[in-house]
């Protein structure tokens, strides 16, 4: 399973990504944001991650979709995206994503988000997606509004960050489908005009 964009390709995990992992998630301030990534982070880490997900990939009825972020004008995976949970009785999914340190503020992550939204509740036909971001993570909090999700909770004291050791209160958020196609278009729009005034300062 792929899914394109102007700037992306969303695709499964390869062998031969492990060297853009570890130099994307073993940066401190990114492994630190998640639940599950340790610090540092190694070839042998980045390895078991990409062949439990190659795995996944095999079964007919899927559980999660997980994402690569290719960057196609340098073909390197400067990111990750997935749908998670992924219930079709209830209509529902979990997302999460990280982005290399290097590639922040140019709006990959909105621009995979996009993408894998309409993949979830048009192709998988869900109604709701689900997200649960660090309180004190800004960048992702902001990011999550800016999509259309909702806040619908807090969860204090309630995960433990494997690369740092440390409690955080966890915040809830919720996008349902209706929601989506309200915000759907403006972000595009947004997204389009970021892309084209980078390539004019690229050009400049």
């Amino acid at each position: 399973m792929e899914l394109k964009t102007k700037r992306l390709i969303l695709r499964p995990l390869k062998k031969s990504d492990w060297k853009d992992i570890v130099e994307g998630v073993g940066e401190l301030d990114v492994a630190k944001m998640t639940k599950s990534i340790p610090y540092p982070y190694t070839k042998k880490d980045a390895l078991e991650w990409i062949n439990k997900n190659i795995k996944k990939n095999r079964k007919k009825e899927k559980e999660s979709y997980n994402f690569a972020l290719e960057l196609k004008s340098e073909k390197k995976v400067i990111g990750d995206i997935d749908l998670s949970k992924i219930n079709k009785f209830s209509g529902t999914a979990t997302t999460g994503s990280w982005i290399n340190k290097q590639y922040w503020r140019k709006g990959y992550i909105t621009e995979a988000k996009i993408a894998v939204n309409d993949f979830a509740f048009n192709k998988l036909k869900l109604r709701k997606l689900n997200s649960e971001v660090f309180k004190n993570n800004k960048a992702s909090n902001a990011t999550q509004k800016k999509v259309g999700y909702k806040l619908e909770g807090i969860e204090k004291e309630q995960v433990r960050s494997l690369s740092t050791k440390e409690i955080h209160d966890v915040n809830l958020y919720g996008l349902l489908k209706e929601d989506w196609r309200k915000v759907r278009l403006r972000l595009i729009k947004d997204l389009n005009k970021k892309i084209k005034n980078e390539h004019k300062r690229v050009g400049n």
